[in-house]
């Protein structure tokens, strides 16, 4: 494919001669963002494409944003144009924030996904749910989402478009300090402190801000509205009445909480255990943008760990102890260091990490990550700041990769302590508990609540119950300053959720003390452990990752390679005649048949093309072996990245590729055991007509 871009072309020789520093491996690196890296990583490049490759041109210098946008454009246009995902509704202009996964976007993401569930549900012996998307009004009440679930918004005054107000303040002061080399260094701090603070920002500091550096709206210049908060769930009706409330879910996580009680019981009444979810969610994001990062539908797969708050050991922490990859620890954040290698095992004991269950499932993440192809170099777990953690949550990470866009979040990993189960405890009155069972019973000092049904009822009448079950339902903070406010004032006021109003209780209605009882189990809330994934950006950003360019045919001309590990590879393997034969037709349906027989997708490539372009043609869709039928008794496999070629018998075909392509057999272990063919792309003229 033929790539006009000069920027691109440049940047892509570079690369290839090892000179270019705003690349790194495949896919471009900016300068501004490598220097974030604790470590240098050695090229991952096909060998065979940085062989001899001609040295850059003297007196051109391509600049960091001109390269980002250009090869961010020649990947999205590849992407586009081979029908790995398009605009929705696209004869009708489409809708922002919406797209459409065509057959190959819809291999890698089957794959992805299929990984997923052998590496995390299968392996650590998960329980899988799959939860309506369409969520009543009362779980998200309770959850919080209702009320919190929402971004600060402004409005262009005269066209009525909306703006994320965040956004427009950050790519301001991003701007300033990119395009504005006569900065003082007083304002470069400040820009770099609003960037810091902007999640701590109020909406009239929010606003004020907008104000004070005269931001207006982007694409008409016109006065922009005070920031107000827009909801980002999208509300529907439940029934015909439409007096049931409900909303598309944000995320499936609500689901797997809600099912707690059953969950448990199916696990036998034992923890700690994981249910895991893949599905749909949605945010009516207010300006949606960078292609699949930020939309209005997407994929998650999220796992809800549960596990005893006073014991967060886990047993396997031994498998990742050992692991060294790049962190970002909040202290090298707040005083201004880059991200840095370390050994897992000892971020949690000296304290980084918060606990043992919350690093394996980090170091699970990294693992997930790397082999599905992120690159190990673009890769870092960054811990939330203070002014980014709720108030209930004990540690929470982010693993980011780095593409053309930036450092993108792509996985949160979250102890959100025991939050979610208490919340939606008080919220339904039931009550969503483990239990830990005594060998011995013990004698402890224990809070009891006696409540007066008599009174009660008197007072609530039809709503007795739901008093009853709120009061039951308090924490041992709450009844202990119920009864001091009791014992001194004769009465406490009392939220009761359920009834969404605050009630008065008097000393007649309920009886708060200590006793010492003997106890044969302790009743807790587990504590949540949260890895959330969110699909569409980890396959974006392995795009990137895997996309690279070599030489075509011309000087001018650069062929596209989605590098694609086995793993996640839409196809598997092509199949080429190298003539219209009859002959070598029925040689490509037999194995075809063999190929489907084994499980592996293939397709096959009868067209008059040369097998030059043919070649190309699979490589610019990331797949790794082809077999080319030369003769009735042998063929060739080519491998994609070194486009070297072996010669093989027809009826072993079959099960060299599933070998290769299911990760048992390396490229190099095929070529040490069969001969090459020493026709590789380089000797064959057709390769590039």
């Amino acid at each position: 494919m033929r790539i006009n871009a000069h920027a691109l072309s440049l940047a892509s020789t570079l690369h290839r001669s090892g000179k270019n520093p705003l690349y790194r491996s495949k896919t471009l690196t900016p300068l501004s963002f490598s220097t974030m890296a604790a470590t240098t990583a050695s090229s991952t490049h096909p060998p065979a494409a940085a062989a001899g490759a001609p040295a850059a041109p003297a007196g051109n210098v391509v600049s960091s944003a001109a390269s980002r946008e250009a090869f961010r454009q020649s990947v999205v246009n590849t992407l586009e144009r081979r029908l790995f995902y398009i605009p929705s509704f696209k004869i009708y202009r489409g809708v922002a924030g919406l797209y459409d996964y065509g057959p190959p976007g819809c291999a890698v993401k089957s794959n992805v996904l299929s990984f997923w569930r052998q590496h995390f549900v299968l392996e650590e012996g998960m329980l899988e749910v799959d939860c309506p998307c369409v969520t009543p009004e009362v779980v998200l009440k309770a959850s919080g989402h209702v009320d919190k679930f929402t971004d600060l918004m402004v409005k262009d005054e005269k066209t009525g478009t909306c703006y994320r107000a965040d956004h427009l303040l950050k790519d301001h002061c991003k701007d300033k300090l990119e395009k504005n080399a006569n900065l003082t260094p007083e304002k470069v701090a400040e820009l770099n402190h609003v960037m810091a603070t902007l999640d701590d920002m109020s909406t009239e500091q929010l606003g004020a801000k907008i104000k004070e550096y005269g931001i207006k709206a982007p694409e008409t210049n016109n006065q922009l509205s005070d920031p107000y908060p827009f909801n980002l769930m999208f509300q529907t009706s439940i029934g015909p009445t439409g007096l049931n409330t409900g909303y598309m879910r944000p995320e499936t996580a609500q689901g797997i909480f809600v099912n707690f009680k059953d969950l448990y019981y199916y696990n036998g009444n034992k923890l700690p255990f994981a249910a895991a979810q893949i599905g749909q969610a949605f945010r009516n994001e207010i300006s949606p943008r960078q292609g699949l990062l930020r939309v209005r539908e997407f994929t998650l797969a999220e796992i809800e760990h549960f596990v005893d708050p006073e014991d967060k050991s886990h047993p396997k922490f031994s498998d990742v102890a050992d692991l060294k990859f790049l962190m970002f620890p909040r202290e090298e954040q707040l005083t201004g260091q880059s991200s840095k290698t370390l050994r897992l095992g000892d971020a949690v004991s000296n304290g980084t990490i918060n606990n043992e269950t919350l690093g394996y499932f980090i170091g699970r993440v990294y693992l997930f990550l790397t082999r599905l192809g992120i690159e190990k170099d673009r890769l870092r777990f960054r811990q939330h700041l203070p002014n980014e953690m709720a108030h209930y949550a004990a540690d929470c990470w982010d693993a980011e990769i780095e593409c053309s866009y930036g450092w993108i979040e792509c996985v949160g990993i979250a102890d959100r302590s025991a939050y979610d189960l208490k919340a939606h405890t008080e919220k339904s009155g039931v009550a969503l508990v483990a239990a830990e069972k005594f060998a011995e019973p013990r004698e402890v000092e224990k809070l009891v609540i006696t409540p007066s049904k008599k009174d009660l009822g008197l007072a609530f009448k039809g709503n007795q119950k739901m008093v009853l079950e709120a009061l039951d339902a308090m924490s041992e903070v709450e009844a202990l300053e119920m009864k001091s406010k009791l014992e001194s004032n004769g009465e406490a006021e009392f939220q009761v959720c359920t009834l969404n109003k605050t009630v008065t209780i008097t000393n007649k209605m309920v009886s708060i003390s200590k006793e010492k009882k003997k106890e044969h189990q302790r009743v807790f809330t587990p504590s949540v452990i949260e890895p959330s994934f969110g699909i569409g950006r980890i396959i974006y950003c392995l795009y990137e990752h895997c996309f690279y360019t070599r030489a075509g045919k011309t000087e001018d001309e650069q062929l596209n390679v989605f590098g694609f590990p086995s793993l996640v590879a839409p196809i598997k393997c092509t199949v080429f005649p190298l003539v219209k034969n009859e002959q070598f037709d029925a040689v490509a349906r037999d194995i075809s048949k063999a190929l489907t027989a084994s499980g592996i997708s293939h397709i096959i490539d009868v067209t008059g093309t040369s097998i030059g372009k043919r070649y190309a043609r699979t490589d610019e869709i990331g797949v790794p072996l082809a077999v080319t039928v030369d003769s009735t008794t042998t063929v060739t496999i080519r491998e994609r990245d070194s486009k070297a070629q072996v010669r093989v018998k027809i009826t072993e075909v079959a099960s060299i590729v599933k070998r290769f392509v299911e990760g048992h057999s390396t490229w190099g272990d095929i070529q040490w055991d069969y001969p090459a063919n020493h026709g590789t792309d380089e000797n064959v003229p057709e390769e590039n007509a």
